[in-house]
């Protein structure tokens, strides 16, 4: 059985049974279906569909933020926030859909030839908890665009978030399309070795990660693993520093600070080392903390008391290597899995809370002296996700930029997925890339089509 807990009080929410072995087989065979099902659809009909869930999820908006917010404690702004964004991408597929998956004309005269998007066929898709509705959406969308079906394991304390996904696929697209299986974890590997399963997606852990990608290696599936971040927000000496550190606040602590791309390691020169450090204590001065519901509320509980203690471990560990909190750090007692805003300084790279991802709202700043220091100690990391550059010198950005560990690199704002730009990681943090039409080929058969010239009749 699963059990869900809401993180702000540790009250049973619900519980839900595992899903059974010959209800796997029925919804893979039901998905493989859907896969057949959907050869002979147009794009405008796929587009309508898009554009038909974005219509639902704009619909049903304040149910199903309220749903995030008391399953995983996100706060409801937020929460509708992600939903919004959902919404945006849907109506982003359908706009470009026609557009992105026409066939492609190459020129090889005499003959002809063209490539074409297929589909790969039914992938398992295995998600976070973070964002139970973004995450699906922002990983499995341009799949589906393509024309594959989704079994969906998602995170067991977000199982309502996961069961309400079916329901609105359902609605739009009709059966099959998305299956949520209720599994335990031990049970993911032999689904990943099942015939049917065409390729696997997972968000999560890179050494959960990397242990996904080594079992569907052994069967020869595509797989697109996004793992996770220690980002470094670097903010050169030259910066906009009030606005830096409202970003750093920003990009630190949004959703409690649970986020792959969350601005983990700031990096500040020494020469605007302590302006900055004023202008970031004032910022989480005006942070508000509590309950998750309340519209005015900034940082909630973190989803799980587990994750909650891990993070204080890591303040523990980091405290003991010479790091110095500087904001926050008290431990908060209540029931529930909170975790007050904390930001700490670390004397040097070595710190376990520099060097280890920090999953939730606790931010590391460290002083540093050049440009060129930010490239060494942003590198210094087995992750390589996101990165966030403040600065003026659009020569000095540019040469960080081409030189950064990161997938992604965003000038003089956080860090922040979009429909239109791809995501992902290189080094620990994964391979392969989602939304954008990146997203869309990576589980799609990028099949070429060349035909003969087509010989003149001597007639």
């Amino acid at each position: 059985m699963i059990t869900t807990i809401d993180p702000a009080n540790g009250r049973v929410l619900d519980s839900y049974r595992y899903t059974g072995e010959r209800e796997v087989g029925v919804a893979l065979r039901r998905a493989q279906a859907a896969v057949r099902e959907r050869a002979d659809e147009s794009i405008q009909q796929r587009a309508l569909c898009f554009r038909m869930l974005a219509d639902v999820l704009r619909a049903r908006r304040e149910d199903l933020a309220l749903l995030i917010t008391v399953e995983m404690g996100k706060p409801l702004t937020q929460a509708r926030a992600e939903l919004d964004k959902c919404a945006t991408t849907c109506e982003f597929y359908a706009e470009r859909m026609p557009e992105l998956l026409a066939p492609q004309a190459v020129d090889v005269f005499p003959e002809t030839a063209e490539i074409r998007m297929r589909p790969l066929g039914v992938i398992l898709s295995v998600m976070p908890w973070n964002y139970p509705f973004w995450q699906v959406i922002r990983a499995m969308l341009p799949a589906v665009a393509v024309g594959n079906a989704i079994v969906l394991k998602h995170a067991d304390n977000v199982s309502g978030c996961a069961r309400v996904l079916q329901s609105l696929f359902d609605e739009v697209f009709g059966a099959g399309i998305l299956t949520t299986l209720m599994l335990p974890a031990h049970r993911i590997g032999p689904l990943i070795d099942d015939p049917l399963i065409a390729g696997v997606a997972f968000t999560g852990s890179n050494r959960v990660g990397a242990l996904i990608g080594a079992r569907a290696g052994r069967s020869v599936k595509k797989t697109v693993l996004e793992l996770g971040g220690s980002d470094p927000f670097i903010v050169l000496g030259d910066a906009d520093v009030p606005a830096a550190a409202a970003a750093a606040v920003r990009g630190r602590f949004l959703n409690n600070g649970q986020s792959c791309i969350a601005a983990k390691r700031i990096l500040v020169e020494r020469s605007v080392f302590s302006e900055f450090v004023e202008a970031m204590l004032s910022e989480l001065d005006g942070l508000v903390y509590g309950d998750p519901t309340a519209e005015a509320t900034d940082v909630g509980p973190m989803a799980r008391v587990d994750l909650r203690d891990e993070l204080r471990r890591q303040l523990d560990a980091a405290v003991a290597a010479g790091a110095r909190v500087l904001y926050g750090g008290k431990p908060d007692e209540r029931p529930g899995a909170w975790f007050p805003p904390t930001l700490i300084q670390v004397p040097d790279t070595t710190n376990p809370a520099f060097r280890e991802e920090t999953f939730g709202p606790l931010g590391v700043i460290k002083p540093i002296a050049s440009p060129a220091a930010a490239l060494t100690a942003a590198n210094e990391s087995i992750y390589g996700l996101s990165c966030s550059i403040w600065g003026r010198d659009r020569s000095v950005i540019d040469y960080l930029a081409d030189r950064l560990d990161a997938g992604s690199v965003f000038v003089n704002r956080i860090s922040e997925s979009d429909p239109r730009l791809p995501v992902g990681g290189v080094k620990a943090s994964g391979y392969g890339r989602e939304l954008s039409h990146w997203g869309m080929a990576e589980f799609a058969n990028i099949q070429a089509v060349r035909s003969a010239a087509t010989p003149r009749s001597t007639r």
